[in-house]
């Protein structure tokens, strides 16, 4: 059964995380998305754990369900085939700088030009409306200049990033349902358009939808940050024989916690009685909750409160989450066999369409160059100017 988006042609012009995460998960719910690369190939070919060159861990997590071309766009004959590529498509989306697009000859007037329905969309580091527009951006930059390196601070004494590239794939995710709001407008007006999504803006956003706390008022009524997730308690708590994440947050779970733990006294200290009073006292709600979490094993916690609707669970490792029981009943754990790189492990595709199901394995991680041909005659390419571009190096086959 096709997924939600089949018929929709995506050329993807992207390297490292965002914008062929994005990619993915477009290809993942159905779209034909064609990855145009450089000669060299997309970083991430290199990096991670590999059995061939080229087709490394972090690139095969990011790439599948696509068909790839290689395209040597510094030359004329390259650029023109990736403006004939786009003739027929429904999306072209990038993560390069706009100048740096602008100076390819592939920037949004360009691609109108032979597509006026096209949805284009540059998912970068910062607005080019702003001072930082032409900046590079990396995922640990863009977490500094957000505010995440130092939310980490506040707990850990000095700037940290988060151990995961949280801006890059929180803005991949952002591009996606812009892209979708765009194809959304189009059917009804038929018009294309422009989209940018900037990491710096969509990570402020992400942060502050919490955070802005006595900011939100104009005069502000006191500082940024929300007092519970700043505190330096806020950690799993250690059990008897382990640790257990578990959050007692609205009134109803904690009437049930505290009963439960044997402690009904806590449900009468003022500093407790509401979410308010509890937050207002998050040190001392934590202090106070660690104590009862070392009464008892970690099992003994999961199976009290397993019926209750109190968030608990166990503490699990990266390695753990192989073995989940829970991913392992839902058949989160995709398993395929790629042609050339084997037995692959791949993540399920988190939502699940009923009705128009996701397909994580229609199609492997391509190789390099692995649909060149492919691709320039579907463009409508006779197999002498494909021979033509393939000896002149605009165009490579894997």
């Amino acid at each position: 059964m096709p997924g939600p988006l089949d018929g929709v042609r995506v050329i993807e012009f992207s390297s490292v995380v965002l914008g062929p995460w994005a990619c993915q998960i477009l290809a993942d719910m159905g779209a034909d998305v064609v990855k145009v690369e450089a000669p060299y190939g997309d970083s991430n070919r290199q990096i991670g754990a590999a059995r061939h060159e080229g087709m490394a861990a972090l690139y095969l997590t990011c790439n599948r369900n696509k068909r790839d071309i290689v395209l040597d766009v510094k030359q004329p004959a390259a650029r023109q085939a990736v403006l004939d590529l786009c003739r027929d498509a429904d999306v072209f989306l990038h993560n390069n700088r706009p100048q740096v697009m602008t100076r390819l000859g592939l920037d949004y007037g360009a691609i109108q030009d032979v597509n006026p329905r096209i949805i284009y969309c540059g998912a970068y580091g910062y607005s080019r409306s702003g001072p930082y527009g032409s900046r590079g951006a990396l995922d640990d930059s863009v977490q500094a200049v957000a505010g995440i390196a130092a939310l980490n601070e506040a707990v850990s004494g000095e700037p940290r990033y988060v151990p995961t590239i949280v801006c890059d794939k929180t803005t991949a995710i952002t591009a996606v349902y812009a892209v979708l709001a765009a194809l959304y407008s189009r059917e009804r007006t038929g018009r294309g358009q422009e989209i940018e999504v900037p990491m710096f803006e969509t990570m402020v956003s992400f942060v502050m939808a919490e955070h802005l706390w006595g900011m939100t008022f104009e005069p502000r009524t006191g500082p940024p940050g929300y007092v519970r997730l700043l505190s330096q308690d806020r950690r799993p708590y250690r059990t008897r024989d382990g640790y257990v994440a578990i959050l007692p947050y609205m009134n109803a779970h904690w009437d049930t916690f505290c009963r439960a733990a044997g402690r009904p006294d806590l449900l009468e200290d003022p500093r407790f009685r509401t979410m308010g009073d509890r937050t207002r006292n998050i040190d001392d709600t934590y202090a106070e909750t660690a104590k009862i979490m070392a009464n008892r094993t970690t099992q003994e916690w999961l199976d009290l409160f397993e019926k209750t609707g109190v968030p608990v669970n166990r503490v699990n490792s990266l390695a753990d989450l192989a073995d989940d029981p829970h991913l392992a009943q839902t058949g989160f754990w995709k398993f395929t066999d790629h042609p050339t790189e084997g037995r692959l492990r791949g993540a399920g595709f988190p939502v699940n369409f009923f009705g128009t199901p996701a397909d994580e394995a229609r199609l492997p991680a391509p190789r390099l160059g692995e649909h060149t041909r492919e691709l320039l005659a579907e463009a409508g390419y006779d197999p002498a100017r494909i021979e033509e571009l393939l000896a002149s190096g605009a165009a490579v086959a894997g």
